[in-house]
């Protein structure tokens, strides 16, 4: 991932108050990715 991904996914979650901010600096890239998917990527399914 690339840096400014992962700083706009890590504000992104700090921001709508998902995680505090030393829990995502500390987190890897996979878990930032996993979390803004788990958080605010739409499914199809969720939309049925």
């Amino acid at each position: 991932m690339s840096q400014i991904e992962r700083n706009y996914k890590t504000d992104h979650l700090v921001e709508k108050n998902k995680f505090n901010a030393d829990d995502v600096l500390s987190m890897s890239d996979e878990q930032i990715e996993y979390f803004h998917w788990l958080y605010f990527e739409e499914s199809v399914y969720d939309l049925m």
